[in-house]
């Protein structure tokens, strides 16, 4: 999980192995400033018993996967930046 990162990313590598094909390219900005050209596929996300879909970065062999903000949010689970811990909310807002 990553509080900075909108979308997961996985070793692109192992996303292959896996069947996941690429859906398109997107422009990331990465935590030095810089900006890197990333594709990305469309991916069923499951976690702490839920279940979610959406983007995730095909990363470079080897690299750590992350959890981002997106997919938290999608399934109503948020971080508690003081106890760094994720909580889930009672329901997911639709306003």
């Amino acid at each position: 999980m990553d509080t900075g990162a909108t979308d997961s990313m996985a070793p692109g590598d192992e996303l292959e192995k896996l069947g996941i094909q690429q859906a398109g390219k997107m422009a990331y900005e990465l935590a030095d400033g810089t900006i890197k050209e990333y594709s990305f596929g469309l991916v069923r996300i499951e976690f702490m018993g839920e279940t979610t879909a959406g983007r995730v970065i095909f990363g470079e062999p080897g690299v750590e996967p992350l959890l981002g903000v997106t997919a938290l949010e999608s399934v109503g689970i948020i971080v508690d930046p003081v106890n760094k811990t994720l909580k889930r909310l009672p329901a997911i807002p639709l306003k």
